[in-house]
């Protein structure tokens, strides 16, 4: 009987032995393996922001326009801009310039950078990589087609984005430009409501943005540069505001800095 008891104390303690060596085996495992592989993978997952403003000692700052749907105001803006001697960035649909090719004929002729906003207006957070191609592709094309630019800068419709869309935008040569002041003209605000939200909101390095067809916004406009020029501001296009040379993007606040 203390034989027999003495074998099955053996064969229990051997089963301890063999269960503490497996967890140990995949505690290792787990430690040498699997954690520098996670750790990898979210290294390539960092979050990636698109540009929101500019860090600058300079007064100056840049002002857009998103053309989508209309052009009735877009001459107005136009004239207004010419006036006070200001270039600016639009940012067009594609399908905006297969509508209105002399109008964009206009903007570049005038001096304003042309940007590309995609070919349809989609939300480019949920597109695949292949699909963002397109739609930036298409674009730069029908750009290149009218204008004779080459658009360096894209503006994702409804500001919506995604890791993989500023790296795609990247790889064909674009940089992705968001805005740090809302004019919220597409809301059709009174005049003096934008001209309020865009002074009281600017600073240096500021991207203002404006759409080409808002109700209020050549009447607001106006006003807006006057007083942004008395207040020693210069106003240049996007491309112009950007840092040349080493940068980064500040992951809180979308601010471009230098490095």
């Amino acid at each position: 009987m203390g034989e027999i008891t003495g074998i099955y104390l053996n064969r229990r303690t051997v089963t301890k032995v063999i269960c503490i060596l497996t967890v140990m085996a995949v505690f290792f495992a787990y430690n040498y393996t699997f954690i520098p592989r996670a750790v990898s993978v979210f290294a390539r997952q960092e979050r990636l922001v698109p540009i929101y403003r500019v860090e600058t000692a300079e007064k100056k700052l840049a002002i857009s326009f998103d053309a989508a749907w209309g052009s009735d105001i877009t001459p107005k803006l136009l004239e207004i801009l010419k006036r006070h001697n200001v270039k600016t960035t639009f940012f067009l649909v594609e399908f905006w310039m297969d509508k209105y090719p002399e109008m964009t004929r206009r903007i570049a002729q005038e001096g304003h950078e042309i940007g590309n906003h995609s070919a349809t207006h989609p939300n480019m957070g949920s597109l695949s990589k292949q699909e963002i191609i397109r739609e930036i592709t298409v674009t730069h094309d029908k750009i290149r087609e009218l204008t004779g630019q080459e658009a360096t800068l894209f503006r994702p419709p409804f500001g919506d984005y995604s890791n993989t869309l500023i790296s795609t935008c990247n790889e064909l040569g674009y940089q992705v430009i968001q805005w740090d002041v809302d004019s919220l003209d597409w809301k059709d605000l009174s005049a003096g409501a934008i001209y309020d939200r865009v002074i009281g909101q600017v600073k240096p390095g500021s991207i203002v943005l404006f759409h080409n067809n808002g109700k209020h916004t050549a009447e607001a406009l106006e006003p807006i540069i006057k007083e942004l020029h008395r207040q020693g501001y210069k106003i240049v296009p996007i491309s112009e505001l950007l840092i040349k040379g080493e940068y980064y993007i500040d992951k809180s606040t979308g601010e471009m800095r230098k490095k």
